[in-house]
């Protein structure tokens, strides 16, 4: 069953709700899902509505030029996504492997509805494993002389396989502004409890401050470092008799699973973005 997803973030005001449920009632649409939040900071209004396009009147490839007058009418930032249209994911890593075989395996089970279309090591560790799943794979070696040089060959790449989302999964660098500023779309697993412990070596400092829990938290990237709005968080419980690769084995299975779970909600269309903060739609 083929079905569409609208995701919708506009200033709130009254009838919204009928105001959208309303075109696609009037277009013979099923509404299957509706969820609605209002920040009440913000007074925005967010929204994610799913319904069928079975017996949809208006086309599959009209339906966005179509809802625009609406949106537009209500001063909406908004996105139309379709059931049949995987995403195409692009994983950067450099030689930790646990978080990169955990996505693999998920999209090989079909738990994650997406195409990984290619990964790329600043080492070439992790050649072997994509070369297993049948994924090319790109060794771009990355320098503080090659930075620049290193990501226009992987924006490269993002534009040829038209990438919706990138992937940092443990890829131990720093993306740069200009990169972000051309392709903003990238999730990053951090090995800590954000804003616990931003930057490196998050687990020794735990252990030095001697923590009762250790997490890792999935976020958007921005230029700022490690504080991107964050989209999924886990934690779990350490004592005084673990040391530091205590912390790091026991680390490492909530980043596979936040990681996972993050990258879910993306390719299930779930996130909705405003100021630093996301709103999940479980």
């Amino acid at each position: 069953m083929a079905t569409a997803t609208l995701l919708l973030s506009s200033p709130d005001r009254k009838g919204l709700v009928s105001t959208f449920s309303n075109f696609i009632f009037v277009n013979n649409g099923n509404i299957l899902d509706a969820d609605h939040h209002i920040d009440s900071t913000t007074k925005i209004f967010l929204t994610r509505i799913v319904w069928e396009l079975d017996d949809f009147k208006i086309p599959k490839n009209e339906i966005q030029n179509e809802f625009s007058k609406i949106a537009n009418s209500v001063n909406a930032s908004w996105s139309i996504h379709f059931s049949d249209v995987k995403k195409n994911l692009a994983i950067f890593v450099t030689k930790q492997d646990h978080c990169l075989n955990d996505l693999l395996w998920r999209v090989r089970s079909n738990e994650l509805n997406a195409n990984i279309s290619f990964i790329v090591g600043n080492h070439p560790d992790l050649e072997p494993t994509a070369k297993i799943f049948g994924i090319p794979f790109f060794h771009i070696p990355v320098s503080p002389d090659s930075k620049s040089s290193s990501e226009a060959i992987q924006l490269e790449l993002i534009q040829k396989y038209k990438i919706d989302l990138v992937i940092l999964a443990k890829y131990m660098q720093i993306l740069s502004e200009d990169f972000i500023l051309k392709f903003p779309n990238v999730i990053n697993i951090h090995h800590s409890f954000l804003p616990a412990f931003a930057g490196a070596n998050p687990y020794k400092r735990a252990f030095e401050r001697g923590v009762k829990i250790i997490g890792a938290t999935a976020h958007f990237v921005t230029k700022d470092l490690d504080e991107g709005p964050i989209i999924e968080q886990e934690i779990v419980r350490v004592s005084h008799r673990d040391d530091t690769q205590d912390l790091i084995r026991k680390g490492r299975d909530l980043e596979k699973i936040v990681l996972s779970r993050a990258v879910h909600f993306y390719t299930e269309n779930k996130i909705l973005v405003f100021g630093n903060k996301t709103v999940i739609f479980e």
